[in-house]
């Protein structure tokens, strides 16, 4: 092994293999990140922007049963499963639904809490040690509902929220028109979360990362890694431009990770993607004070540098299957009523990407064959909120003597052996 060696390679340069990436580095590790896209290409670029703190429950119920008549039928609908791709995801929904039993629905709802928990102060850590604590506002976020029939709904869930200790208001309508004057009157109410925030430009956030990783000494390749293998002194990856030697590896590359967890642990993960889709309302600045999410309508719009991001709905259909890009422009139509005047849509732009999920909504972070192999993949569509203090469990796991974050969760429940 020759003396330019890496002491750890990051495979998987989103929100957090580059989170990761900095935290290492900054424990005098020298690092290597690699990835086919430039830095924050992937979902990170695209994600809702939402620091979601209070999503502590898993994404689809027991209720999913009786939708998926619809989720097959409706290519518009908020959950969707494309009909074709069905017999390949049968077996993950097989053991989504599994996971939905009390006690392993439980354990999920546990392993999500203790890590939203850990996310807020980890972020700001991040932040304030690159000196950028203003790319995130911690001013909270509405759940609103329209139809008065919901509000037994709204009530249910702040009741589950208490039982879960997520920090939560109930807003009668008048609160809501106090503070988003622009929504319609006919908003009922809503559930305020103050403990969680959002990001001006996520993708901003990413590049910010990068130029702090960067200036700790890591590098960035835009390589395709194609396998890799377990040898005496390390780890030897292959890609398309020739090998490439590391003492360990991180597998931080959302959806694209089972391939090469696989073949370097042995372990098949059932790792599938929930497709999840924006659109962008560059001539929307001033609609909304921070991210309102619609309970009937089930999506979230969050106000940024670059104007008004519409996000939302999941889409099983794959990695291969091109976007439908129509499910991007469903969600202004989904907008109209939500405010006393139309949002502009002027200029518009659609996006789809591709979010990491484990049928039991947990995230796996882990080392593995002797601690050669860290991981750190399959955190849904809360891979924002979790990429800092997942960044400090992944430091802690390489370097304990030398990792920061204080008091943090155990990884007992993100363990790959639970496969």
């Amino acid at each position: 092994m020759t003396d330019d060696t890496h002491d750890i390679a990051v495979v998987g340069a989103g929100i957090i293999g580059v989170a990761c990436a900095l935290r290492l580095a900054r424990q005098g590790l020298r690092v290597v990140v690699i990835d086919r896209q430039a830095p924050g290409h992937g979902a990170s670029f695209g994600n809702a922007g939402h620091l979601a703190t209070e999503q502590v429950f898993p994404i689809a119920d027991l209720s999913i049963l009786k939708r998926l008549p619809a989720m097959l039928m409706d290519p518009m609908g908020p959950l969707r499963l494309d009909w074709k791709y069905l017999p390949r995801a049968l077996p993950w929904f097989t053991r989504l639904l599994l996971n939905l039993r009390p006690a392993p629905f439980r354990h999920t709802v546990a392993g999500l809490r203790t890590l939203n928990e850990h996310s807020l102060g980890a972020w700001h850590r991040l932040l304030g040690d690159i000196r950028r604590p203003d790319l995130l506002k911690v001013d909270g976020s509405l759940l609103v509902f329209e139809r008065p029939e919901s509000r037994a709904a709204i009530e249910a869930l702040q009741a589950r929220m208490r039982q879960q200790q997520v920090p939560v208001d109930f807003w009668q309508a008048g609160a809501v028109q106090d503070v988003a004057p622009q929504l319609s009157p006919h908003i009922q109410g809503g559930l305020f979360f103050p403990a969680t925030g959002h990001f001006l430009d996520p993708y901003r956030v990413v590049r910010e990362l990068v130029d702090a990783a960067a200036s700790s000494g890591v590098q960035f390749l835009t390589r395709q890694v194609q396998g890799g293998r377990l040898n005496g002194q390390g780890v030897a990856l292959t890609t398309d431009a020739g090998a490439l030697h590391a003492r360990r590896v991180l597998i931080a590359c959302g959806a694209h990770s089972a391939p090469l967890t696989a073949a370097l642990t042995g372990q098949r993960v059932p790792l599938d993607t929930e497709r999840g889709y924006h659109l962008m309302l560059p001539q929307e600045h001033e609609r909304l004070p921070f991210p309102v999410t619609s309970l009937e309508r089930k999506f979230i719009m969050t106000p940024m540098a670059e104007g008004l991001r519409l996000a939302g709905t999941v889409e099983f259909a794959g990695l291969a299957r091109p976007p439908t890009m129509a499910r991007a422009w469903q969600l202004h139509r989904l907008s109209d009523g939500l405010f006393r005047t139309p949002l502009n849509a002027d200029a518009a732009t659609p996006w789809m990407g591709f979010r990491p999920s484990l049928p039991d909504s947990l995230p796996v972070i882990d080392r593995a064959c002797d601690g050669k192999v860290l991981l750190a993949f399959g955190h849904q569509h809360l891979g924002l909120t979790q990429a800092a203090v997942t960044a400090e469990l992944v430091a802690r796991m390489a370097s304990p003597l030398t990792a920061q974050g204080g008091q943090l969760p155990d990884l007992a429940p993100y363990r790959l052996s639970r496969f």
